[in-house]
């Protein structure tokens, strides 16, 4: 009797725990389910979500059969617009790195900022079969070995001679010009130059883009190798313009545009100077000097400033059309010494 009614009691707590068990599975069939469902809807609402704004995109865009607005239509162009300027910002910064503007060394650039700036760097144009005037000019003002390092040293001034290549590289010209270079060491030597009387424009202005590159200074001078300098004069002068971040010293001159072939100064694009073949403003060409920001701007702008027949027109012609001061210094007219003069012609 007790055996049965144990037997009866252990069926009706296994039916019990059975049919909880069954009651769980159920409830966590139904729940999956659910979460199944809603999931299911979740995404179809992201997926019609995403087609409608591709769909959206596309009509916007022009991509789509439906007109775009004029308001639309002047975002697209602002975007694009936008997208070019970027462009072309990526471009030049590109190109200012790779010309040195933006270093790709950060330790170098902190080793070099520590060294002082220097007041001027003097880039004296002088050609093939000149060997006399440099000479007389590294007796009389420039120096050379340690007294040329001393001027660098204790007057912040650099002075180099700025010649080209032969048309021929490496013939006897380029030969004599590496013997002396090696003997004096007081050259640039503009391998991508070839010489010739008519490129001398391109020259001083691929002088002004080296001694920007290579050297960091208040000014850059060009000066022909029959000029006389007086360096602490020239240092006087310099150092009284610091205060002027875009300046531009010289003798400032005007004067006839030439537009005969046979004449001496004959001027190629005479006809870009007007009816009154006059030349712009511009300083002479024995001797001039400008401020780091313009040799900067030469350098950046190399492939779209243009030359024309003489080097001091060409570098009044760069600078007409930016905010430069004019200096008019009459110590750089080298007409003859006076007190206080800069320069004398030979």
């Amino acid at each position: 009797m007790h055996s049965s009614r144990g037997s009866s009691n252990r069926l009706s707590s296994s039916s019990s725990s059975s049919f909880g068990y069954r009651v769980s599975t159920l409830l966590l069939s139904m729940f999956a389910t659910m979460a199944s469902f809603y999931v299911a809807g979740r995404l179809w609402q992201d997926a019609e979500s995403r087609v409608y704004l591709i769909k959206e995109l596309d009509r916007r865009t022009g991509q789509g059969q439906t007109s775009i607005s004029v308001d639309d239509t002047l975002k697209v162009i602002a975007c694009r617009e936008q997208q070019k300027k970027l462009d072309a910002l990526q471009m030049e910064l590109g190109k200012a790195r790779q010309e040195g503007f933006v270093s790709n060394n950060p330790a170098k650039n902190s080793e070099t900022d520590t060294k002082k700036k220097l007041l001027a760097v003097i880039g004296i144009i002088t050609r093939f079969g000149h060997k006399n005037n440099r000479d007389a000019i590294r007796k009389a003002w420039m120096s050379t070995g340690a007294a040329l390092k001393k001027v660098e040293d204790e007057k912040g001034i650099v002075i180099r001679f700025v010649i080209g290549r032969s048309a021929k590289h490496g013939d006897s010209l380029d030969r004599d010009i590496a013997s002396e270079n090696r003997q004096a060491n007081d050259f640039i030597i503009l391998n991508d130059h070839v010489e010739a009387p008519e490129e001398q424009p391109k020259k001083t202005k691929l002088f002004f883009i080296h001694a920007v590159e290579h050297w960091d200074a208040e000014f850059y001078v060009k000066v022909n190798d029959d000029i006389y300098l007086n360096i602490d004069a020239l240092g006087t002068v310099l150092a009284n313009n610091l205060d002027k971040p875009r300046a531009y010293i010289g003798c400032m001159k005007s004067g006839e545009v030439f537009s005969q072939p046979t004449n001496k100064w004959y001027e190629p694009d005479w006809w870009k100077f007007g009816d009154g073949k006059s030349y712009l403003r511009h300083a002479s060409g024995e001797i001039f000097a400008i401020s780091q920001a313009l040799a900067q701007f030469i350098s950046i702008n190399r492939s779209i400033l243009r030359t024309y027949a003489h080097d001091d027109v060409s570098a009044g012609s760069w600078f007409i059309g930016i905010d430069v001061k004019h200096v008019d210094e009459g110590k750089f007219c080298c007409s003859s010494w006076s007190t206080g003069a800069i320069c004398a012609a030979a």
